[in-house]
């Protein structure tokens, strides 16, 4: 038996499948949904959403949103998402440099432009570290040779 998953972000389709099991990092912790979950309504956490199919595991990154879960489909609907796979590792550490070099300034005269940067350091740091975790490759990440 399986659960009807779909992960949407604002401008696209990321996943859709069924698959034997969904975790999602929800407001109050990690979850995980399998068939026949009761229904809930959650906001998502910055983390990773792990599906997993006959013993095969896919992992997406999210940034804030939310998820609805019913007994036949889990659907969550992102800020951000993107496949760990698809992500540009060399594009995260540019936009964490840039991030950590305009937070590094101090108090800016621009408070809105403050707080996105900070949500783009987040993201970047999310993003590089669900690679380092999860990534089946050699993908190397500076900072990681520890």
């Amino acid at each position: 038996m399986t659960i009807r998953c779909e992960i949407i972000s604002q401008d696209r389709t990321v996943f859709t499948g069924d698959v034997d099991i969904v975790v999602i990092p929800g407001a109050g912790g990690e979850m995980g949904v399998l068939p026949r979950h009761a229904p809930v309504l959650t906001t998502l956490k910055f983390g990773v959403v792990k599906v997993r199919v006959g013993g095969k595991e896919e992992v997406f990154t999210v940034a804030g949103g939310v998820a609805e879960v019913q007994p036949e489909i889990v659907t969550i609907l992102a800020d951000r998402a993107e496949n760990i796979q698809e992500i540009d590792v060399s594009r995260a550490e540019a936009a964490k440099k840039r991030a950590e070099e305009f937070l590094a300034k101090g108090i800016p005269t621009d408070p809105d432009r403050y707080l996105v940067m900070e949500a783009a350091l987040r993201r970047s740091n999310l993003r590089l570290d669900a690679v380092r975790r999860y990534r089946k490759s050699d993908v190397r990440i500076p900072g990681s040779e520890k």
